[in-house]
């Protein structure tokens, strides 16, 4: 019997291919949480085979000790645009420790840098979404070290960053728009790490490749951040990061607040050099056939699109759809 994985964050843009990854060649099976088994994107997950649905949130500790029970494996990657900074730490290092007494041998935190302490706790690096899982995830590691802990239950950190999807999809903070017939990225990120097992890409670059990639005609427009929190996908950015934060603790960061301090955190960055860096000779140990730019992600996916007749990315770009869980649901107020 293939070993049982327990995935929390399972239906999310991240989860999915995890899953996918995991039982496509059998040698694991996959227990997800999910707050409705009937959703499009658990029935998905429900058709490759191997793969179980527990209902429940990450918010319920029952929930949590029936999904962690019977698993030899967790995955857990918490949303934090549900939960909102505080709730997704507490949580999250609740998960740690649900996951220990349960007998789980191996817990696996999918993490972002924690980018407050890397800029030297420079108030204007501050991102919420991302210092929350930088805090658990120093806290894990912490634990980790101590063998009276490790000796029950191991564990690792898996840093990611945006993803490349989001360059064209809804209600991203890098949402492209069409003007006048070319594809327009108007934001504030000149040498932003689009996703971690790719590249720092700077968005001139990437409106090269997706010039090259289609045909169409593309380019990228550097706006300054007053003019972004006017005219940008997020609109004005008043409302809470969490969309299920309570708008009146003062510890609730607004999504203009939050997402200033990402924008600084990914213009401090460029060529591999700023507050966030990543080690891609590692990567290239680890997974040799990775993609490595963003012209080579353009050219999967348009390929990708060809072959199951899906739409093009010039189309995806004239009618953008979600790809983060949250945005798909229209971010139910629920946890």
């Amino acid at each position: 019997m293939a070993p049982l994985v327990f995935v929390i964050g399972g239906t999310g843009a991240q989860g999915i291919p995890v899953i996918q990854g995991l039982v496509q060649d059998g040698a694991y099976a996959v227990r997800f949480l999910t707050r409705d088994a009937n959703s499009p994107r658990s029935k998905h997950l429900l058709t490759l085979g191997n793969v179980s649905a527990l209902e429940g949130t990450f918010t319920d500790e029952d929930a949590l000790r029936t999904g962690f029970r019977g698993a030899r494996y967790a995955f857990v990657n918490i949303d934090g645009f549900n939960a909102g900074e505080k709730t997704e730490m507490f949580w999250s290092m609740r998960a740690y420790e649900l996951a220990l007494e349960e007998g789980v041998e191996f817990f696996v935190y999918a993490n972002l840098d924690y980018v407050y302490k890397k800029s030297g706790f420079d108030a204007s690096f501050r991102t919420g979404h991302y210092d929350a899982k930088g805090r658990v995830a120093e806290w894990i590691l912490l634990q980790n070290r101590d063998p009276a802990v490790s000796e029950r239950m191991r564990a690792a950190v898996f840093t990611t960053g945006p993803y490349m999807a989001m360059v064209l999809a809804a209600g991203t903070p890098m949402a492209p728009r069409v003007e006048d017939g070319v594809v327009t990225w108007r934001d504030r990120a000149d040498g932003m790490d689009l996703q971690v097992a790719i590249d720092l890409v700077d968005y001139g670059d990437l409106a090269r490749a997706f010039e090259r990639v289609t045909g169409r005609k593309a380019r990228y427009v550097d706006t300054s951040l007053d003019e972004y929190w006017t005219s940008g996908p997020m609109g004005t950015g008043g409302r809470p990061t969490g969309y299920n934060a309570d708008p009146g603790d003062p510890a609730t960061m607004s999504l203009r607040a939050n997402f200033t301090g990402f924008w600084n955190m990914w213009k401090y960055s460029g060529g591999n050099r700023g507050v966030v860096q990543r080690d891609f000779g590692l990567l290239d140990e680890i997974h040799p056939g990775r993609v490595r730019t963003a012209e080579e992600w353009f050219r999967r996916e348009e390929e990708k699109s060809k072959r199951l007749g899906t739409p093009s990315l010039w189309e995806r770009a004239n009618n953008l759809r979600p790809v983060l869980k949250g945005l798909e649901d229209g971010r139910k107020g629920r946890l």
